[in-house]
């Protein structure tokens, strides 16, 4: 998140730039801002890719939001049935592309994208 924020990377994050990021999560900020920025979140390393441990992140990160409590088995199911979904392409990571057509069929992806108090 720290480097979502620090766009110039410099080690700190100047006014400028958490009002430019915290903008995204404005109600009004597009889908499309939404959907690079979630990308970004999720792409925990940084590989312009979100591969198979990024998105047991994301899905424990969801469970843990929604308070559900599940067996191992049924969250390596959720895994590989998401990444069954997202990756059109087959090479078992999901780029940009895979993720904005992804959210496009599942758009509660970015519920945690838009804070209400900022209208």
């Amino acid at each position: 998140m720290f480097n979502l924020f620090d766009s110039n990377k410099d080690g700190l994050i100047d006014v400028g730039e958490f009002i430019r990021t915290l903008s995204i999560f404005h109600p009004d900020a597009s889908q499309a801002e939404k959907i690079v920025v979630a990308f970004k979140l999720y792409d925990i390393w940084q590989t312009g890719f979100i591969g198979r441990e990024e998105v047991k992140e994301l899905i424990f990160g969801l469970l843990y939001e929604s308070e559900l409590i599940l067996t191992d088995n049924i969250v390596e199911v959720i895994i590989n049935k998401t990444i069954e979904e997202a990756d059109s392409k087959g090479d078992g990571k999901i780029d940009i592309e895979e993720w904005s057509n992804f959210v496009a069929h599942n758009p509660s992806l970015l519920k945690n994208m838009t804070i209400p108090y900022l209208k």
